[in-house]
């Protein structure tokens, strides 16, 4: 009787094909690949377009996020493990019951990771892309969250000035000339509008921190994600903005955290 495709060794003809494409991690990926698959002839399609360059996780049409499986789809930016630690300290500073609102949203990760166990909570989430919004509404809308299409706080309804006590935004902050450099399947195959942060990287911050104040209720926390090196200009735009900043660190997923809180 003949192997399975799926049930084959990790020095398989998959893993040498992922191998050859240059991917480090071909054993792991070869088993996420041959799990996703349900013929063989999807699995060798799959394979192709993941040795073309196309993420893992717009093949597979999933990412592992905060211990969800996150759907994702192609032009849509996938959530980077390093930045589970903000959900980690959003979840550590929310209220019962709060308002949040997942701005950038892309799939809608980090506002769905940071409700699931939670038994009362208002999500929304916003993008500017309308096929990160489509993402988005699949993985916010089982959670009883609503999904808004448009440039930043022009999206969200009005109804919720002054109500949200977490503000996630995972804003883009690559300096435009830095977009160049990054890695192929960030570069070639997420939305522009989601890695480049303008001259500096932080001129999409700039516009949020601007008019977070308006949106949070006393004492809500605006969390967003950024570089060693533009910890200084992203803590002036906070103050600037009208909030009072702090830093977090975690050095194991080499991830910075900005919280900008509304004081009562």
């Amino acid at each position: 009787m003949s192997a399975s495709p799926f049930s084959t060794s990790p020095a398989d003809a998959v893993v040498a094909r992922l191998r050859a494409a240059g991917c480090v991690f071909a054993e792991d990926e070869a088993r996420m690949l041959r799990s996703a698959a349900r013929t063989p002839a999807e699995l060798d399609a799959m394979v192709d377009r993941r040795a073309g360059g196309l993420p893992l996780e717009h093949v597979v049409g999933w990412a592992e996020f905060c211990g969800l499986r996150v759907a994702v789809a192609p032009g849509v930016f996938v959530p980077r493990r390093r930045t589970e630690f903000l959900v980690r300290r959003a979840a550590a500073l929310a209220p019962p019951r709060p308002v949040v609102l997942d701005l950038c949203c892309g799939s809608g990760a980090l506002g769905a990771a940071l409700v699931t166990g939670l038994d009362e909570y208002e999500l929304h989430a916003a993008d500017i892309e309308p096929e990160s919004v489509r993402c988005a509404r699949r993985n916010v809308e089982p959670l009883g969250g609503r999904v808004h299409e448009g440039d930043l706080f022009g999206a969200p309804p009005a109804d919720l000035r002054g109500r949200v006590d977490v503000l996630l935004c995972n804003v883009p902050y690559v300096p435009s000339e830095e977009v160049a450099l990054l890695p192929p399947e960030a570069r070639d195959h997420e939305p522009r509008a989601a890695l480049d942060g303008g001259a500096d990287g932080l001129a999409v911050l700039r516009r949020v921190t601007a008019e977070a104040s308006g949106w949070l209720a006393p004492g809500g926390r605006l969390l967003f994600e950024t570089s060693e090196r533009q910890v200084p200009d992203a803590l002036d735009a906070v103050v600037r903005g009208g909030l009072t900043p702090e830093v977090a660190r975690c050095e194991d997923l080499y991830a910075t955290v900005v919280i900008g809180t509304k004081i009562f």
